[in-house]
């Protein structure tokens, strides 16, 4: 490799080896392909459970807990947020494949696990799409590049300059805040050491405290520092300029190919009926229709993505391809070996 960065530590995931059975139930003594009386009945008065695979707080802890509102309510049971932080939400997703396949147990799944840790890690260690149901797509993120607001880095040509290697922070072996960075630094030149933690709230206070020189951290998770000043927006990683940051080039339009994004689904064990995804997916769609998310949504600059599963499957198939690609042509190595 040709790179001169290099995360300080690999990604530690746990294996998993998913053994499920088929969910079949009996009628006039036929096997019947899990359309069945207690699928009909779900959720049958019994609690939903959504784990989020990072700390309270973060872009995904507070979608999830936005969403558990609405969906509380359509359902009418209790849907309590459990955090299971750990190697950029693996450990939660690990733990999702083993529960009962009966919709009572969810996930709100980072897309970067699906598109991006899987080039940071040995083949078969990050887990698969395909050993989990998918109920619905639910939005994406973009990425800003910032600085402390004391720091005299406003913009990429003040990181050219720099005149030693750039720290920059990220969220995460494997994440999107990693892969933009990298690909940022490999197509400028710019010579840069990856610092990781374990989600955005201590990579923005690592940020703001000057433990790192940069950080590229989710919008929604950065709009609150932006607004008071306390960050400098560089440059976002989105396609084309967001409307909160009008002001702020994107990396793309700078000259780098470097279109990097967040995207969350919710997720459940492998063979949930499709009766219980149908009425899950039903009760998801009427949370994102209500003005209390929207409004969410809006004020945290997410964009709707609410497809249907098999679409976000594919989406998220293709992004992995894509950014293996890109990174293969940039000799960028995220894992580090």
């Amino acid at each position: 490799m040709t790179r001169t960065h290099r995360p300080r530590h690999g990604l530690a995931l746990l294996g998993s080896v998913l053994t499920l059975g088929l969910l079949v139930s009996a009628c006039g003594g036929n096997l019947d392909s899990g359309s069945s009386d207690e699928a009909a009945e779900f959720p049958g008065g019994d609690p939903i459970t959504i784990y989020v695979g990072q700390d309270p707080g973060g872009s995904t802890d507070l979608i999830a807990r936005a969403l558990a509102e609405e969906v509380k309510n359509e359902l009418d049971v209790a849907v309590t947020v459990e955090n299971k932080p750990g190697a950029n939400g693996a450990l939660a997703a690990q733990e999702l494949a083993g529960k009962k396949a009966d919709g009572h147990t969810l996930m709100v799944y980072n897309g970067s696990l699906a598109y991006i840790t899987p080039l940071a890690v040995p083949e078969g260690e990050a887990p698969d799409i395909a050993d989990y149901e998918i109920v619905t797509g639910i939005s994406q993120d973009d990425y800003v590049l910032v600085s402390a607001a004391d720091s005299d880095l406003k913009t990429v040509e003040d990181l050219e300059k720099l005149g030693r290697p750039v720290k920059f922070g990220t969220t995460g072996v494997g994440t999107g805040s990693q892969l933009s960075q990298e690909l940022l630094f490999a197509q400028s030149g710019i010579e840069a050491t990856a610092v990781p933690f374990d989600g955005g709230s201590p990579t923005l206070t690592a940020v703001l405290g000057g433990q790192v020189d940069v950080g590229s951290i989710q919008l929604g998770e950065a709009v609150e520092q932006i607004e008071s000043g306390d960050l400098n927006p560089i440059v976002t990683f989105a396609a084309e300029r967001v409307s909160y940051l009008s002001d702020t080039p994107t990396a793309v339009e700078a000259g780098y190919d470097v279109p990097v994004q967040q995207s969350r689904a919710v997720f459940a064990p492998k063979g949930t009926p499709a009766d219980v995804i149908d009425t899950l997916a039903g009760a998801f769609g009427t949370a994102f229709q209500a003005e209390n998310y929207q409004k969410f949504n809006t004020d945290n600059q997410l964009t709707p993505n609410e497809i249907d599963g098999e679409a976000l499957r594919k989406q998220w198939t293709d992004n992995l391809a894509s950014y293996r690609a890109v990174t293969e042509k940039h000799q960028i190595d995220l894992g580090g070996e």
